[in-house]
C-alpha cells in the first residue's frame, strides 16, 4: 500500500479466487508486520465456504476446525487452497493450506457433519452472558499493539485478571472487502484474540504466542459477537494452554483450545 492511501474498511482485499491481500487492520499483536492469527482464521473458514459454494455443497456444517499455524505469517499476499480429503453425505473433512511467498504458513482442518433435528434432546453447557449493551468498552490497545487490536471493540464481563477474562468483542469491519462472508467466519475471524485477553505475565517481558487454534461447536454461532470465556494456564516447563468457552448472545456454542509455547523475552532472560 502506497504512503497516503486510505486503509479499506476490511481486514483483506481479494485478488483473485485463491489469493488475499491483507490490510494494516491484519496486523499482528507480536509483530505488526505480520498478520494477527485471529482475522486469518476467519478468512480460512471464508475460503472454505467459498468451496462448499463452488459444489452446491448443502446440508452438512462445520462441527471442528482446527488450524496448525507453521511458520511466520508475514503481513504480504496470500494464497489459500482448499480440498475436500473425505467426501460424503453425512461426513465430510476438508482441508485448507495458507501459502505465503509460495510457503505453507497454515494448515487447517474441519469436520462437516450432517443437520439433524435434535432439538428435543438439546441441553447443557454453560449460562449466557451478561449482554454486550450493558457493559463498558476495553481498550486492549493499551495492552498490545497492532492493526487488528485497534479495530476491536472488547467489553468484558469483570474486570480482567491475570489468566482470566470474559469478555464480548465485535468489530466494524468487514473481513473480505466487497464479498459477503458467512456468521461463521466472521465469528472465527475474532475467537484467536482469547489468548490477548487473559494475559498471565506482560508480553513486554514474556512471550506466550499460541502455535494452534482448535474449535469445537455444538451449534453454529450468530453475529455479531463473540463471546469469549477464557482461562489461560502456564505450566512449569515452557507449555501453556488457554481454554474458551464460546459464545454468541444466544449463550454457548463451544469451546476453543490454544497450545502456547512460554517463554521470557531476550531482554528478560537471566
Amino acid at each position: 500500500m502506497q504512503p497516503g492511501t486510505p486503509t479499506p474498511d476490511s481486514y483483506y482485499e481479494p485478488i483473485d479466487e485463491h489469493r488475499y491481500k491483507p490490510t494494516r487492520h491484519a496486523s499482528g499483536a507480536w509483530n505488526t508486520e505480520e498478520q494477527h492469527f485471529s482475522p486469518l482464521g476467519g478468512l480460512i473458514v471464508h475460503a472454505m465456504d467459498r468451496h462448499l459454494a463452488a459444489r452446491s455443497h448443502t446440508g452438512l456444517l462445520p462441527a471442528r476446525i482446527s488450524f496448525d499455524i507453521l511458520g511466520r505469517l508475514a503481513l504480504d499476499e496470500c494464497e489459500i487452497r482448499v480440498e475436500s480429503i473425505r467426501p460424503g453425505r453425512t461426513i465430510e473433512l476438508l482441508e485448507a493450506v495458507v501459502l505465503i511467498a509460495d510457503r505453507p504458513v497454515v494448515r487447517a482442518r474441519a469436520w462437516l457433519l450432517a443437520t439433524l433435528d435434535t432439538t428435543a434432546v438439546a441441553g447443557g453447557g454453560a449460562a449466557a452472558l451478561t449482554p454486550p449493551e450493558e457493559l463498558t468498552r476495553w481498550p486492549l490497545e493499551s495492552v498490545w499493539p497492532g492493526g487488528y487490536i485497534a479495530s476491536l471493540d472488547i467489553r468484558p464481563l469483570a474486570p480482567p485478571q491475570p489468566g482470566r477474562t470474559t469478555a464480548w468483542l465485535s468489530t466494524s469491519l468487514d473481513l473480505v472487502a466487497g464479498r459477503p462472508s458467512s456468521p461463521l467466519a466472521s465469528y472465527v475471524a475474532l475467537v484467536d484474540t482469547a489468548n490477548g485477553i487473559a494475559v498471565r505475565q506482560p508480553p513486554t517481558e514474556w512471550m506466550f504466542p499460541n502455535v494452534d487454534l482448535t474449535l469445537h461447536l455444538h451449534r453454529q454461532p450468530e453475529g455479531p459477537w463473540t463471546g469469549l470465556d477464557t482461562t489461560v494456564v502456564f505450566g512449569p516447563t515452557g507449555q501453556g494452554l488457554t481454554s474458551t468457552v464460546l459464545h454468541d448472545l444466544h449463550g454457548p456454542v463451544g469451546h476453543a483450545q490454544q497450545l502456547l509455547t512460554v517463554r521470557p523475552l531476550p531482554a528478560t532472560e537471566k
